[in-house]
């Protein structure tokens, strides 16, 4: 018995090999190609994004400067305008009550029939008595 049973487990059935599409049989493929490490691109694309995004933080820090010299202008002018304003409105009162003065004067004269007194003839009273 044993040897009827090595004879049917004996011998695998041999495949073939199955026809391409185009007819014949396949060649058989190539051992697949160790591609090549991209490590200089990757570098040199690292390189660039930190130059990048160097230059975009020095542009950054630039536009920040100017807008803080424009402030300072802004504040500088805006303290000056004040000063002015100031100016203005002692000189509006200076000139308010200087012309004021010759106006009461000119009415009182002509409503109550008042002059303006002497330096030289002004005296003290004493009213204690």
């Amino acid at each position: 018995m044993a040897s009827t049973r090595a004879a049917t487990v004996a011998a695998p059935a041999r495949t073939r090999a199955k026809p391409a599409p185009g007819g014949g049989t396949r060649p058989k493929p190539k051992p697949a190609a160790r591609a090549k490490p991209r490590q200089r691109y990757r570098s040199r694309a690292g390189i660039a994004w930190i130059v990048a995004g160097a230059v975009l933080l020095a542009g950054v820090v630039f536009v920040n400067l100017a807008v803080l010299r424009l402030n300072l202008r802004l504040d500088s002018a805006t303290q000056e305008r004040t000063k002015l304003r100031a100016q203005n409105a002692a000189l509006s009162s200076q000139l308010s009550s200087a012309l004021a003065s010759p106006r009461i004067q000119a009415l009182a004269h002509s409503q109550d029939g008042l002059v303006q007194a002497d330096p030289s003839t002004i005296g003290y009273i004493d009213l204690s008595r």
